[in-house]
């Protein structure tokens, strides 16, 4: 049986429909108002967290606080990069059966889950490693100085 939806509900779940990716709520109001559907920014928000309980929406907040939204349709796994904000999806789950064994022990409906490791990009870790080359040669240099 399929819940009764609010106007805003279903201009919102249109919206993610037609989306690969995450989108934030700021950027689900921009779309709105250009698509001539505008609601007010605390409308979308409310709209989103009914979506979200009700297991339709879900969220994935990243590394610098952004909460990104879109349609519930497969579990979602990323390596993200603390420096650039780089997200890379991973496309296999180690948490499938764990997921199933929580919900019977616990009796909890899960709706989705998310994975997600942070570390640091191949290129931004070619970034730092000559400064923290440098980092190191001045430390041990100021050891050679004291000795």
């Amino acid at each position: 049986m399929r819940a009764i939806h609010t106007r805003s509900q279903e201009r919102i779940l249109n919206l993610l429909q037609n989306l690969k990716q995450g989108i934030s709520a700021q950027d689900i109001y921009v779309e709105l108002r250009n698509l001539k559907q505008s609601m007010g920014l605390a409308t979308v928000y409310r709209s989103l967290d009914a979506l979200k309980l009700e297991g339709l929406v879900q969220v994935r907040t990243l590394a610098n606080g952004e909460a990104l939204y879109s349609l519930v349709q497969q579990d979602k796994h990323h390596l993200t990069c603390l420096q650039c904000g780089i997200s890379i999806p991973i496309h296999q789950c180690p948490v499938h059966e764990l997921e199933n064994q929580l919900q019977t022990s616990h009796q909890f409906k899960v709706f989705y889950h998310t994975l997600e490791f942070f570390g640091l990009c191949t290129k931004c870790r070619v970034k730092e490693s000559p400064s923290q080359e440098s980092g190191v040669r001045m430390k041990e240099e100021g050891r050679r100085k004291k000795e």
